[in-house]
């Protein structure tokens, strides 16, 4: 199977009439009994996030034949999909509503992501900003780009140019850290010109792709989390490894952290200043 352009664009599109018809009509809309929490506090499902992903799964079988769909909500029911993401023939991991929290609490900062996988190997990614209406699209080797509501490209993604660990913007999430870097992080970000967190990868990776941030850190590697934006990043020129310097494996979600930068220099000094000894 080969992931064309014009298939791109109409995942793309899948995506947006996904949140038309199953998000943006429930945001600042839903009912308290819409919202629940799965694994606890930080983990929360909406009506939104369980219709979007039904949505979704039927237009991508409908668009690619014999397609294993690994959903955020579909794995919390079936944990054994997971496990088929690996070795599965094609398979495409959806997150409905990146951002779930924001998306909950009424703030205008979520999205809707999906990741191509043939044989394991990552090879297209989206995310769909439901309030801008537009699509963060790549596809390995062929670069990323901005695709608006008709499927028209609307400009090309690049990582921000290198600079010093002291003028690097970046998006840290720590609190799934364990000791003892749940600690070392965050006592180390003034290293850093300026740290933000928006509680949603989707908005954060088209931040650094885009060219508007330099460095990304994740614990947390759930793939429908991180795949697409790794891809994205990494077609916009970005560089990313595991917390120890191993390639990461967008198919795996089992410990080693995530750090993107843009470029290798720069991801060991971020490394250096976030994680080392000194």
């Amino acid at each position: 199977m080969r992931v064309t352009q014009a298939l791109a664009s109409e995942v793309a599109l899948l995506l947006r009439a996904a949140a038309q018809a199953e998000i943006m009509p429930r945001f600042r809309r839903l009912a308290p009994d819409a919202i629940r929490a799965k694994t606890g506090p930080l983990d929360l499902v909406t009506e939104a996030d369980e219709g979007a992903e039904k949505v979704i799964a039927a237009g991508l079988t409908k668009l690619i034949p014999g397609v294993l769909v690994v959903g955020e909500e579909g794995t919390a029911i079936d944990p054994t999909l997971l496990d088929g993401l690996a070795g599965a023939d094609c398979a495409v991991v959806v997150d409905p509503v990146d951002g779930t929290a924001n998306f909950a609490a009424g703030v205008p900062l979520f999205g809707c992501m999906a990741a191509l996988f043939l044989k394991g190997e990552c090879v297209a990614g989206w995310i769909h900003d439901p309030l801008g209406d537009d699509t963060a699209i790549a596809l390995r080797g062929e670069g990323a780009w901005i695709e608006d509501a008709e499927g028209r490209p609307r400009g090309t993604l690049r990582v921000a140019s290198p600079v010093p660990v002291e003028r690097m913007v970046g998006a840290v999430s720590w609190g799934w850290m364990p000791e003892p870097l749940r600690s070392r992080v965050p006592a180390r970000l003034p290293r850093l010109a300026a740290s933000i967190n928006y509680r949603c990868a989707a908005h954060e990776y088209r931040l650094a792709a885009g060219g508007h941030a330099h460095l990304l850190m994740y614990n947390k590697l759930m793939p429908w989390d991180h795949a697409p934006g790794w891809l994205i990043h990494a077609e916009a020129g970005g560089f990313a490894a595991r917390f120890d310097g191993q390639p990461y494996d967008p198919a795996r979600h089992r410990g080693g952290g995530l750090l993107c930068t843009p470029d290798r220099a720069s991801w060991e000094e971020a490394r250096a200043a976030l994680l080392g000894d000194g």
